[in-house]
């Protein structure tokens, strides 16, 4: 048995001191707070009964000898198995198709510690699941929907592994007479047979959208194509930024460098320089104070411009050999060369902006081509970040040396990656829900400092049922006079002390706004520096941005800063999922996605519907019981020819969306709430009283039973 040191005996002393203390906050705060906890989670959990008593479709019977028709169902997520639920307890066989190897869709897709932004009574996918806690995690969420994948039989009815490729109507539809006839579908070329409706369930989010920077490991630019010219005057060679922002330019056709063109490039700059076309050394260099005689540079200065000459001009693709020194550089410099040169002098002298100035610049070509020295750098006391003015910044040789090759990771990989954020300085990419959850999942596993660099700046609403079911209940789906009425009550209880983060020209109602309680504190309390700015590059130390302020624009003028980081976190969401495997007939000019009948139905056929895969911006819940009213819509459509819609019909309806909302700043079908969803479901059965007799069916799901 080891003896106790002294520092063992110090140590049990002081937890003997603390005792007390640690009791005390147990039982006056842990305690109290833990049995509260318990008893709203047993009151919630209780409150869901007569709703599951109320709206549970029946379980579907062994074997569906007499279906209503077969659906075809494109996607196993949340919204795909909440579909098929709903049609097969109604006596519709289904076939769902998934790419992957199992249910979840996206929630299988992110990490552990993602949960829903709202409170799950306004989560209810599916009229059977049973929350345990007022705000799940993922594997709580994954647990419901498998659970409900199994209870309505559709193991056997999911092709898992199975990516669709293409989706062919072989009869009906088309917007001709034989529109209410109804359409046939094959999957895949047809190896299931024909369905009688197809629902599109991939929703908005399909691969992780790793967006690429310099300074990324194996980063590659996006160069413009070659066969775009730009004119000016005279033919000029198309112009690109290469990944370390020195200008690479590519001359219209290849010449061969025969003794014959050679002469005629001499003759062509002699001329030039006779008519007092100045140098590219004394355009570009900063020889006004050391010329010799004529105007020419002294030899000192000569070999200081000719040197930074050489380094921007001579790598040039294709347009310089050599550049020589002194005098002699006339005579190597070729014409493409010099033409882009002397028209971009001529063009400053006038007063013409450079092309960044006059355009916003997209995040992979944020360079600023100012030579060396145009950039005044500044002294900062942060000691994580270095500070520049300009636009842009120096141009760097983006070589090995300057490559960051610590830990890059996109947002759903926070947990999956194993990486240990304990100490580290972390810089998240993004301004959307997963970069407050990368921002929150780092600091609660104790990194050291966390920077999130936003381009614009979105709305944070709080995780609060009323407040938030309030806003969502704002029926006209825009921007109205008494808007600025929330936004100002927002501003006050949810940013105090922090009012800069408003956004300042996006309102309320015209984006998706994040639901969170705490990042805003993290911001306060310093462990969270915001920052709105653009992305440069990432360097070997971190990561380099063009800071600005409120009220700026990406790309505008701010000043460069450096933060270093340990970790960077790109939390720049997922690309759209493909939907080419849709023909494109489906959606004609005008009336594709949004822009769809009670948007989500295709304008040209009734057949095939959309369940949270057409929107773009809303206000409410992706898993709610529009799910189900959708999906029964569609069966009332294959069960009832009178209630089916003509191509013509439907388009009038978006029509006269497109009518009463003119003027919104996201369009018609850009934005919506869920009221305003909720109206449209209403007024589809008032304006059509032949669908009257539906509407318990549609709303509540009453009234169907499978065919016997």
């Amino acid at each position: 048995m080891a003896a106790l040191t002294s520092g063992d005996l110090q140590h049990a002393a002081k937890e003997v001191a603390l005792l007390p203390l640690t009791l005390f906050t147990f039982f006056c705060y842990e305690l109290p707070k833990r049995i509260w906890t318990f008893v709203l989670d047993l009151l919630y959990f209780l409150a869901q009964l007569p709703i599951i008593w109320a709206f549970k479709p029946p379980r579907p019977p062994k074997e569906l000898k007499n279906n209503r028709g077969r659906i075809a169902i494109i996607g196993a997520g949340l919204t795909g198995v909440s579909s098929a639920a709903h049609a097969i307890a109604h006596g519709f066989d289904v076939a769902i198709y998934e790419k992957n190897d199992s249910v979840g869709g996206i929630w299988s897709s992110v990490n552990a510690t993602s949960g829903l932004q709202l409170n799950s009574l306004l989560y209810r996918f599916h009229p059977a699941v049973k929350w345990s806690r007022f705000f799940p995690h993922r594997d709580e969420i994954l647990g419901q929907i498998e659970e409900i994948w199994r209870e309505y039989q559709l193991e056997a009815r999911t092709h898992f592994k199975t990516p669709v490729t293409s989706v062919k109507r072989v009869s009906g539809g088309g917007g001709g007479e034989d529109w209410r006839s109804g359409s046939k579908w094959v999957i895949n070329g047809g190896e299931d047979g024909e369905f009688d409706a197809v629902i599109v369930t991939i929703g908005t989010c399909g691969e992780p959208n790793m967006v690429q920077f310099p300074g990324m490991p194996g980063y590659k630019p996006k160069h413009e194509e070659k066969g775009q010219e730009q004119q000016h005057g005279n033919d000029k060679p198309q112009q690109d930024h290469t990944a370390n922002g020195s200008l690479k330019t590519e001359p219209k056709e290849s010449q061969p460098h025969d003794s014959k063109g050679k002469s005629a490039i001499q003759s062509n700059q002699q001329a030039k320089k006779a008519h007092g076309f100045p140098k590219p050394a004394e355009a570009y260099g900063d020889n006004k104070d050391k010329q010799g005689p004529g105007g020419s540079p002294t030899q000192d200065q000569s070999t200081d411009t000719n040197a930074w000459l050489s380094d921007k001009v001579g790598a040039v693709d294709g347009a310089v050999t050599t550049i020589a020194r002194g005098e002699g550089a006339w005579d190597s410099v070729q014409e493409p060369t010099w033409q882009l040169g002397q028209d971009q002098v001529a063009k400053r002298e006038q007063g013409f902006p450079r092309p960044d100035e006059a355009y916003d610049v997209g995040p992979d070509v944020q360079k600023d081509t100012r030579r060396p020295g145009s950039l005044e750098v500044k002294e900062t006391n942060d000691s994580t970040a270095s500070e520049q003015d300009g636009r842009g910044q120096e141009p760097e040789n983006g070589g090995e040396e300057d490559v960051f090759r610590k830990p890059i990771l996109h947002s759903s990989q926070l947990t999956s990656t194993g990486i240990d954020f304990k100490g580290k300085r972390v810089v998240v990419l993004g301004g959307g829900a997963s970069a407050i959850e990368s921002v929150e999942t780092a600091l609660s596993d104790g990194a050291s400092s966390t920077v999130m660099v936003v381009r614009d700046d979105k709305w944070i609403i709080p995780r609060n049922s009323i407040i938030d079911t309030m806003i969502s209940a704002q029926p006209f789906g825009r921007e109205m006079p008494l808007s600025f009425l929330w936004e100002k009550f927002i501003t006050k209880y949810n940013y105090h002390g922090v009012e800069d983060l408003t956004p300042a020209d996006l309102g309320l109602f015209e984006g998706t706004p994040i639901v969170n309680d705490e990042f805003l504190n993290h911001v306060r309390e310093g462990r969270c520096q915001y920052t709105r700015g653009d992305i440069q590059r990432l360097t070997a130390n971190g990561v380099k941005v063009n800071v600005r302020t409120r009220n700026t624009k990406p790309g505008d003028e701010g000043r460069v800063q450096l933060f270093d980081a340990d970790v960077v976190v790109i939390a720049t969401g997922f690309k759209p999922p493909d939907m080419s495997f849709l023909p494109k007939e489906l959606f004609p000019e005008g009336y594709d996605r949004p822009n769809l009948y009670l948007q989500n139905f295709s304008t040209e056929d009734w057949s095939i519907l959309f369940t949270n895969s057409a929107y773009k911006n809303a206000i409410g819940t992706v898993g709610h019981f529009h799910i189900g009213i959708y999906a029964r819509i569609l069966m009332t459509f294959l069960m009832d020819e009178n209630a089916r819609p003509s191509p013509k019909d439907m388009k009038l309806w978006v029509d006269v969306i497109r009518f009463v909302k003119r003027g919104a700043k996201k369009g018609a079908f850009g934005f919506f709430t869920y009221m305003e969803l909720t109206i449209w479901l209403l007024l589809f059965h008032l304006f059509r009283p032949d669908r009257i007799r539906w509407v318990f069916f549609i709303m509540q799901g009453w009234g169907v039973r499978p065919l016997k």
